[in-house]
């Protein structure tokens, strides 16, 4: 079945879940609510999510959030404090950085042939867009005029064609398969220094775990800049692969999302409950 168009069922019926949750509705409910049997529902969400739905609500509380925060900040900070680099799986071992020079940020991508492509993966239609150097967008598309027009104010001047690339390809192996990617993925980031240290704190947060905007300013030294690393967060360039969607609020809040707020509590819960079944 097609991976977006089963997306924006469990998107509507988290919606549903998240609006209603206090009324408890039953499975024959919400799988009413997306046009769907409950036998047919039922199989589509353990098969997407790995757990339940029931399950996963409670992934998606207030209360899970807080605790994830907690125990996602005092592990974080054990692992500096003895002199490591991060616990992030993503980080040393799957992603390579290699931000742009300041007279290439500059020139807005002169004489840069960018190749782009739409993907269906498992949070929705994404947009994905590489350099020779490497990964330098990934989006969800609201529609794909909008995406494109994103990806080309930001890079005003590179030349771009609509072909898959191999690092796209690569990239599309971990958004759907979840495992760790064949060949290590190269992000060409186009971003201030600012920016890049923010970017780079982001990839050493494990997954099912969560941090505040100000664990993230104390990451990189400057803890009295959370506002400042709330805009950087803001403008990250790839979407999931830096997991930004891991940083809310201090409250508990999952806070705003550039691409949605049900998007954001999605991909959070199902990190929760990926982490879960690892356990076992």
């Amino acid at each position: 079945m097609n991976s977006s168009l089963n997306y924006s069922r469990i998107e509507a019926a988290i919606t549903f879940l998240k609006d209603n949750y206090q009324n408890q509705p039953s499975l024959d409910e919400i799988a009413h609510h997306v046009h769907l049997s409950k036998f047919h529902f039922q199989r589509l969400f353990e098969d997407w999510a790995g757990v339940s739905p029931k399950s996963f609500i409670q992934f998606l509380t207030i209360e899970h959030a807080k605790k994830l925060l907690e125990q996602g900040s005092s592990t974080l900070r054990t692992s500096y404090d003895v002199g490591l680099s991060g616990t992030g799986r993503l980080h040393d071992l799957f992603v390579k950085i290699e931000s742009v020079s300041p007279g290439e940020y500059k020139s807005q991508g002169d004489e840069v042939r960018i190749l782009y492509g739409f993907y269906n993966s498992l949070f929705g239609d994404v947009l994905i867009a590489e350099t020779p150097k490497g990964i330098c967008h990934l989006s969800f598309v609201p529609n794909r005029k909008t995406a494109l027009d994103e990806l080309t104010s930001k890079w005003k001047n590179a030349q771009m064609l609509e072909k898959k690339g191999k690092q796209s390809l690569v990239v599309m192996n971990f958004l759907n398969k979840q495992t760790s990617p064949s060949k290590r993925m190269i992000l060409d980031l186009k971003g201030t220094g600012f920016q890049i240290k923010v970017w780079e704190a982001l990839l050493k947060i494990p997954q099912g775990q969560l941090l505040s905007y100000g664990d993230i300013a104390k990451m990189i030294g400057q803890p009295k800049s959370a506002r400042a690393v709330g805009s950087a967060i803001g403008k990250n360039p790839i979407a999931y692969v830096i997991p930004c969607h891991r940083v809310i609020r201090e409250t508990g809040i999952i806070g705003q999302y550039r691409w949605g707020e049900v998007r954001k509590s999605t991909m959070i819960a199902w990190d929760a409950a990926q982490s879960v079944k690892n356990e076992k």
